[in-house]
């Protein structure tokens, strides 16, 4: 199964929140972390990851509503 990065963050609490949504759609996702960012203070950066053949629903589900 191949995973794809949907969005990186420094926040670990988005990507979790981001998890909760999908998983509420019974998409299933993973957060990961990565880099330094927790070495230097500036928190613990993540990936929000999904499988390859969840990723056009996933980026619908997590991009903001359109204006009418």
């Amino acid at each position: 199964m191949s995973w794809i990065t949907l969005k990186t963050t420094k926040a670990r609490w988005e990507a979790e929140l981001m998890q909760q949504i999908l998983a509420s759609h019974s998409i299933p996702s993973r957060v990961i972390d990565i880099g330094m960012g927790i070495y230097f203070g500036q928190g613990s950066q993540c990936a929000l990851q999904v499988r390859g053949q969840d990723r056009w629903t996933a980026l619908l589900l997590l991009s903001p509503p359109e204006d009418n």
